[in-house]
């Protein structure tokens, strides 16, 4: 009988071992249907470290936004580079700016406008809202929507675009449909957004791509190559 229980044991633990490891494989190759999502992208920062860009390019990688600036005087430093080298290698490119819960809107945009070229083709102006990392303060849909308002109306100005706003799963629970209404990235791992309002989907926040060390943010956008091409398109 014990010899009994103890193959049980092992057959058991066996089979919880396969469970998790098919787990892990299914959350390490998670791709949305090809057909229904032909485009691709990545966001990065400074975090990815240096950036093999022609390589990412040859990768199935379509675009690029990249981390430009934070809250009302952070600039990431990565930002230039990876702006000129993805351009270079061919992606469509574009910039966001992580919004602090604990700086003005206003003195947000100035930073962000300051550091991110006019004179270029870009995807358009994304401000990232989440509560990883940012302040501990929490403010209420309407306290950010105000907030928000006063960071958008110069960015767009500036661009000639409507911004897009990043929201997490957490922050989109508290603040979607009750901030400044703006065009959708949402952030949905593994799962295809329950409803069909974004132009950006962050499906995996531990992504391989060639030419990046590590783990890296992997999108699609809802669309094919032509409305990529529009959103990169100059301002009129």
């Amino acid at each position: 009988m014990k010899h009994r229980i103890a193959l049980f044991g092992l057959a058991s633990l066996v089979s919880v071992c396969v469970i998790a490891a098919s787990g892990y494989l299914y959350f390490r190759t998670f791709s949305p249907d090809r057909d229904k999502y032909p485009v691709r992208g990545i966001d990065v920062s400074h975090h990815q470290g240096q950036i093999d860009w022609r390589r990412v390019a040859a990768d199935d990688v379509a675009f690029a936004v990249i981390k430009a600036t934070e809250g009302g005087d952070h600039v990431d430093d990565a930002f230039s580079t990876n702006l000129r080298e993805a351009r270079a290698a061919g992606l469509a490119v574009g910039a966001y700016h992580f919004f602090t819960f604990c700086r003005p809107g206003v003195d947000q945009a100035k930073n962000f406008i300051s550091v991110v070229p006019h004179d270029q083709s870009l995807l358009p102006p994304v401000v990232d809202v989440e509560f990883g990392g940012n302040c501990p303060q929490r403010p209420t849909p309407e306290q950010l929507s105000t907030e928000l308002a006063a960071f958008l109306a110069p960015v767009e100005a500036a661009f000639g675009k409507p911004a897009i706003v990043y929201l997490t799963d957490e922050a989109a629970q508290t603040y979607a449909g009750r901030i400044a209404a703006r065009p959708l990235w949402l952030r949905s791992l593994l799962l295809e957004p329950d409803h069909g309002d974004w132009v950006y989907w962050q499906y995996h926040n531990r992504g391989r791509v060639d030419g990046i060390d590590g783990d890296v943010d992997l999108n699609v956008l809802q669309g094919g190559p032509a409305v990529l091409k529009a959103l990169s398109a100059p301002p009129r």
